[in-house]
């Protein structure tokens, strides 16, 4: 199995740890606590991808032994930004990932009949012109909301955003591109498609549900 899958736009990430862990929370009987646990473990094996091509800097230091020029992250803080609430679930695997990153929530749910995303808290980190942005979601289920949280960071300053998911439909992905081609996508899955009622199909539930226990 090859490591990822990418194109322009999306990459998808084939690591066979990556795909076994979606494969246990695909699972109906797998217990919330099991859930989170795979949750935070496969999103730090999927922040390494999205981190990958980050800019890089150099900077002198001493090893035990002597001075050396040594590779380092290049400008300032990321900026790591949860799209509430079933987003926290990526954020925490991907803080342990990077540490020193600043954090934001974009505060949105999803009206059950329009199928339309509404606003409910902003806030995220200053300078986000000057920062990598990685925005996180389980869920790239119609696009609505992702593209929404999108339209804010812009709003807000940010230049350079990645959008990292669990899984993602086809319409999720035809709606980001369109609205936002200079965001790439990076997600463990590409599903079949959406039910009626805008759930990805086969998916794995309500992320947020089966994060928080609340199914």
């Amino acid at each position: 199995m090859t490591e990822h899958l990418t194109t322009q736009h999306l990459t998808v990430v084939k690591h066979p740890l990556v795909q076994h862990k979606l494969t246990k929370m695909r699972e109906r009987g797998t217990s919330t606590a099991k859930f989170r646990q795979l949750l935070r473990e496969i999103s730090l094996l999927i922040g390494y991808e999205v981190t990958r091509n980050l800019p890089m800097t150099t900077t002198d230091i001493d090893t035990p032994l002597e001075e050396m020029e040594a590779p380092i992250l290049k400008g300032k803080k990321l900026a790591l930004i949860s799209i509430l609430r079933a987003g926290n679930g990526l954020l925490d695997g991907v803080l342990e990932l990077i540490p020193s990153a600043r954090v934001g929530f974009v505060g949105l749910y999803r009206d059950e009949e329009t199928l339309q995303p509404v606003q409910y808290y902003f806030k995220v980190p200053k300078e986000l012109e000057q920062r990598v942005v990685i925005a996180v979601d389980p869920m790239l289920a119609t696009g609505n909301s992702s593209v929404a949280a999108i339209d804010l960071l812009k709003k807000a300053g940010a230049k350079d955003i990645r959008f990292l998911c669990l899984l993602a439909a086809p319409e999720g992905i035809k709606r980001m591109k369109e609205a936002h081609p200079d965001v790439p996508i990076i997600t463990a899955a590409v599903d079949r498609q959406l039910s009626e009622i805008g759930y990805i199909l086969p998916g794995l539930g309500d992320a947020g549900d089966r994060m928080f226990g609340t199914k």
